[in-house]
């Protein structure tokens, strides 16, 4: 035995004996484990509820958007009420008109006797019965609407006369049940009108009411004879007097069959035997002329039915093909007006024999020979039902003004009671995301216009300009934000002074608290009138600035190393405040006369002059600046975050190795940090997409599709805003902003995906390093 062993066993021996025994399941200890596992359980609970319930919500959010987004794209749908015959009255005749009314109760018929039905829409009882005055020994011979909205209706007459009158109805509420009353108006009194040719009786009859004149149109064996009525108003009895004016038309190429006028008593279109429809310019009253005869069905069709769409500057031409056309008049550089084919419907092969616009839309409803009707929405060039709902012939149609009703005479002579449902005709996919040709438009164009002030307004929901202004406003603030933000990052994680590093993160990241309606109430008010007032030194600031700190940097680069070094390393930084303060008030105090020297005084005009370029205060360069701005922050803190992450350990061994810290930062600090960065621009990107206040406040908010810098814009998030309170809750206006919503949601989540997956890709690929 090794001397002394015994000694160091026995000592060993000894503090075995004398040191303390710990039992690891005392009640203490196994308390504490039990306590600690209940903290493991509930904290990885409270993790996965939390994940789950974030998961859930995101769900929920895009459930109820397409929800309110669905109904959109639903078709119409129509069901009969009742059928019942027609109860004739007494000296009763045949039907020339029918109409109903507002609350789809009662129905308006017109029969060749001149006698006035109301009756119950539902079960055709007889309510009340009115009769026109008509002449002595005539008939009435021609019948027309000037315009659904109006309830104004011309009767023309055997004996060459015509009368104008109005129906209308009165609701009250005796003992609280609604009660419908039925009157009739003669707005131009209850004598009757000459128009033609005294004993000539009215073939073709039409009536167009303005402000300032009554015309009417119509037509008999003697041709062609327009009375315009023009209006004096006394101010005082507010009494109307007309003085009438007759106008001399041309002779027209053919036997006229329907005479339509248009809402501005400009235009006068006549439908001739075959497919042709003169259009004749009523401008000159002293020398009306013809504008075109043209043809306008193909294959040797004939025009069937033609009546106005609503608004009367649409045309819609049924033909004996089952196809009805879309037409309005185009004006040209030369102020020549000329007809031109918008777009096509089909029905069926059987001729169109019934169009009926509807009141309050675009949109309409047509009939053919074989008893099929269609309903259609001409903006939207949408078929939205097309049914068979008679045997025979259908010609004799009248829709609700709430489009909610439709009722028509089959071909039993009955008459059939439809009710409606067609909340959203108005969209389409072509609508929302392809040119779309409107009217009074030389050309189809993206176009959002969701409201005006008259019912004959066309809804233009374009969300192109929508999109392409999130997509604008964006990109120009990622121009100027992604540099900035991500050379400040390297520097201040990888060559700044951590004393200094402690000072200048926190202070950039406190510039994210700062709430983004100050920033586009001073980017309106402050930001954009400084950047027209100083464009030259703007843009000489994006220059210089640069050259400047370039210039300084190998300007400091020659100093001897006595002097360089008297700088610590990493606080270099501060040395170009000043550089940049200085450089940046020379370049905007130079704005004005760099303005004399190079654009004659005013960039602006020089701009719109020399280059064509216009110039609105409020553009995308000022919402560049201030977006960029407020997105710095969140790339700054993340990238910055991502490159300090990066253990030292490989940095130390690329510099033990030989390499520069320039090459240490490029080929190892950014690639182990790429995922990072990627991801801090990835959320950048979706914050300046998302931006609402600063797009809403710092641009014109004009939905325009222009690329150009000096040209505002309005991004889907700002239009919400704007828009949302003042729509009507439950109406295509409303669901399409939910859709705009829904298009934000779905492009931030493709581009997190995107980003997610590349990031994983990067961390897979620099992870060996």
């Amino acid at each position: 035995m090794v001397p002394g062993m015994s000694k160091v066993l026995e000592t060993s021996s000894a503090l075995e004996k004398s040191a303390p025994i710990i039992d690891f399941n005392s009640d203490a200890l196994r308390r504490h484990r039990r306590f600690r596992s209940v903290k493991d359980r509930l904290a990885r609970w409270g993790v996965a509820v939390g994940g789950i319930s974030v998961i859930a919500a995101i769900l929920l959010i895009f459930l109820y958007l397409l929800y309110e987004v669905l109904p959109l794209f639903k078709g119409a749908d129509i069901e009969r009420v009742a059928t019942y015959p027609v109860l004739q009255v007494e000296a009763g005749g045949d039907t020339l008109y029918m109409a109903i009314e507002e609350q789809s109760e009662l129905a308006l018929r017109v029969d060749s006797k001149g006698n006035l039905i109301f009756f119950n829409a539902k079960n055709g009882q007889v309510k009340q019965q009115l009769s026109l005055p008509v002449p002595t020994g005539a008939v009435i011979t021609s019948l027309a609407e000037a315009d659904p909205g109006t309830r104004e209706i011309v009767v023309g007459f055997s004996s060459g006369e015509v009368i104008v009158f109005k129906h209308s109805y009165r609701i009250t509420y005796p003992d609280d049940i609604r009660q419908i009353t039925p009157h009739i108006e003669y707005p131009y009194g209850d004598e009757p009108i000459m128009l033609g040719v005294s004993g000539s009786p009215i073939e073709q009859i039409s009536v167009r009411d303005g402000d300032d004149a009554l015309v009417l149109a119509g037509s008999s064996q003697a041709g062609i004879h327009v009375t315009v009525f023009n209006k004096a108003i006394d101010f005082l009895s507010e009494e109307v007097t007309l003085q009438e004016e007759q106008l001399q038309l041309p002779g027209l190429p053919g036997e006229v069959k329907r005479l339509l006028v248009d809402p501005e008593q400009r235009w006068l279109f006549a439908t001739l035997s075959g497919n042709r429809l003169a259009v004749l310019d009523l401008r000159d009253r002293d020398q009306p002329i013809i504008n075109s005869v043209l043809a306008v069905t193909s294959g040797g069709a004939e025009i069937t039915d033609i009546d106005f769409l609503l608004g009367g500057i649409s045309l819609l031409v049924g033909d004996s093909d089952g196809n009805i056309g879309q037409w309005f008049l185009l004006r040209d550089d030369s102020n020549n007006y000329s007809l031109q084919n918008v777009r096509n419907f089909k029905l069926g092969f059987d001729a169109i024999t019934a169009i009926v616009p509807e009141h309050r839309r675009k949109g309409f409803v047509a009939a053919d020979s074989s008893g099929h009707v269609g309903l259609y929405h001409a903006t939207a060039h949408r078929s939205l039902l097309t049914e068979s709902m008679s045997s025979g012939e259908i010609d004799l149609m009248a829709i609700s003004p709430r489009a909610n009703a439709l009722l028509f005479a089959n071909g039993e002579g009955e008459l059939e009671f439809w009710s409606m449902l067609n909340e959203h005709p108005e969209i389409s996919w072509s609508v929302l995301w392809d040119k779309v040709w409107y009217e009074n438009y030389s050309e189809p164009d993206y176009i959002w216009q969701s409201s005006a002030s008259t019912n004959d307004f066309e809804p233009k929901m374009s969300l192109m300009p929508l999109a392409f202004g999130t997509l604008k406003a964006a990109f120009y603030a990622m121009l100027l934000a992604t540099p900035l933000a991500i050379c400040g990052a390297i520097y201040t994680a990888y060559f700044m002074a951590p004393a200094m590093r402690r000072k200048v993160k926190p202070a950039i990241e406190l510039m994210e608290a700062l709430p983004t309606v100050i920033l586009g109430f001073l980017a309106g008010l402050w930001l954009a009138p400084l950047v027209e007032d100083t464009l030259p030194g703007i843009f000489a600031l994006l220059i210089l600035v640069p050259f400047c700190i370039v210039l300084f940097g190998f300007l400091w680069a020659q100093l001897p190393d006595k002097l360089r070094l008297f700088i610590p390393d990493g606080w270099h930084a501060a040395l170009l405040i000043p550089v940049v303060l200085l450089s940046g008030a020379f370049a905007l105090g130079m704005s004005e006369q760099m303005e004399l020297w190079f654009f004659n005084g005013n960039m602006r005009s020089w701009l719109s002059s020399e280059l064509g370029v216009s110039y609105d205060q409020r553009n995308a360069l000022v919402v560049g600046l201030a977006m960029g701005f407020a997105v710095i922050p969140t790339i700054f803190s993340i990238t910055e975050d991502a490159i300090f992450s990066v253990p030292k350990h490989l940095s130390y061994g690329s510099l033990a190795l030989g390499a520069t810290p320039w090459q240490t930062l490029t080929r190892v600090v950014l690639l182990t940090a790429s995922p990072g960065i990627f991801s801090a621009v990835m959320i950048g990107m979706g914050r300046a997409v998302g931006e609402t206040m600063i797009v809403l406040m710092a641009t014109g908010n004009t939905p325009i599709m222009d690329a150009n810098i000096f040209e505002g814009m309005r991004t889907l998030a700002a239009n919400i805003a704007v828009e949302m309170p003042e729509t009507e809750v439950g109406s295509s206006h409303y669901r399409v902003l939910f859709l705009a919503a829904m298009v934000l949601f779905l492009f931030t989540f493709v581009v997190n995906t995107f980003a997610e997956v590349v990031r994983h890709r990067l961390r897979k690929k620099y992870s060996s390093l």
